[in-house]
């Protein structure tokens, strides 16, 4: 890790640790196996009916409960009030359920990590880790029931641990699942969403509205994590990375049943289009540059172009059409001619007006996607 990421990150924790929510010695619990260092993990160990899905003693305390505010009730900002304050570059990550289109800015993430919102009818969490780079977006039903999540303050291999407050349970975020507590197992679905350029979602969305933890953060663009993603050395992981790519690399991944495969940003950016079949199911790629990295700078709007990803589904009305590069950021349809953004939209030719099924899917750091993903493809 190179020194001005080191110290931002230590600067990082003990800012979060003094201001955690870690209960005072003498309420800690002493009980749970020796090796377990997490109180976190510790309070809920006590509530597992059963083997947990992960080793406890890999998770690790970097702040307390809520010591990163989740938000639970956010501001809603239309296209117009905030697009005067968000750089067309930075990196917004779009929701688009029942018709309506959401962006949740990356400059508000990455203080809160989580956001519960209602969207198109459906309770959803967004959310974030900073560490691993992965945006992950989930229905937040779960047996009958709607739950609200929190930031736990831990991590497990380097990743955000969220938590329910009707349980307590514990949800590594990139697996999705209870891992430890009352809700052993429990999984919630993931829905598409794709972390884009502000400047693509405004123009494929015009009516779409923008969420905050408050509308001050529209002015807030500080990055705590300088220089993170020109490390290479991942903060507070356990092992090694897998060696197949350097641990920071970006990669779009998708996992389609029990198959998962990547394809690193550097491939993307050269051959712009991927399709491809995982699992029976038809896929294409697109990467298109204009996102900035949020996590270079000490100002979320100032990183290099790291660009973004799109996977969908491409097939239209039954008849499944294959892209090429047109133009720096575009793409053409070779059955029909059409035009298309990275955000899955026809905008000139026969289809103009379509819009392509979205497949969800992570951007994330290569060492934080393998992590969770072991058996994964890598696409080369």
């Amino acid at each position: 890790m190179t020194t001005r990421a080191l110290t931002a990150a230590l600067v990082l924790s003990v800012i979060l640790t003094a201001c955690s929510g870690v209960p005072p010695a003498e309420e800690r619990i002493d009980s749970g196996p020796s090796e377990v260092t997490s109180e976190v993990a510790r309070r809920a160990l006590l509530s597992t009916d059963g083997d947990p899905l992960i080793n406890p003693a890999e998770i690790v305390d970097a702040a307390g409960y809520d010591a990163i505010p989740a938000i639970n009730d956010p501001v809603i900002v239309d296209a117009g009030r905030a697009g005067a304050r968000l750089e067309d570059t930075e990196q917004v990550m779009l929701v688009v359920l029942d018709g309506q289109a959401r962006a949740y800015p990356v400059r508000s993430l990455i203080r809160h990590e989580i956001v519960n919102d209602i969207l198109g009818g459906t309770p959803v969490a967004v959310t974030w880790c900073p560490l691993c780079n992965t945006g992950i977006t989930f229905d937040r039903r779960v047996d009958g029931n709607v739950e609200v999540f929190g930031v736990s303050g831990a991590l497990y291999r380097s990743a955000l641990v969220m938590f329910d407050r009707r349980t307590q349970s514990l949800w590594p975020q990139p697996l999705g699942l209870a891992a430890l507590g009352p809700q052993l197992g429990a999984t919630l679905t993931v829905l598409a969403s794709d972390l884009l350029p502000w400047a693509e979602v405004r123009t494929a969305y015009p009516d779409v509205t923008v969420a905050l933890g408050s509308e001050a953060e529209l002015d807030e663009v500080t990055n705590p994590y300088d220089g993170y993603d020109m490390s290479d050395d991942p903060f507070l992981f356990s092992g090694e990375p897998d060696p197949r790519l350097p641990a920071f690399t970006r990669v779009a991944g998708v996992t389609v049943g029990a198959v998962s495969r990547a394809w690193s940003f550097e491939l993307l950016s050269r051959q712009r289009v991927v399709e491809a079949t995982v699992s029976g199911q038809p896929l294409v790629v697109l990467w298109a540059p204009g996102a900035v990295s949020p996590l270079e700078t000490s100002d979320v709007r100032v990183g290099r172009d790291v660009g973004s990803t799109g996977v969908y589904d491409p097939r239209v009305e039954g008849r499944a059409l294959t892209f090429s590069p047109a133009g720096p950021t575009g793409f053409r349809d070779r059955e029909t001619g059409s035009t298309w953004t990275v955000v899955g939209l026809a905008v000139a030719g026969p289809l103009a007006g379509t819009r392509l099924i979205a497949v969800p899917h992570q951007d994330a750091f290569w060492f934080a996607w393998a992590a969770f993903q072991p058996e994964t493809e890598l696409y080369s």
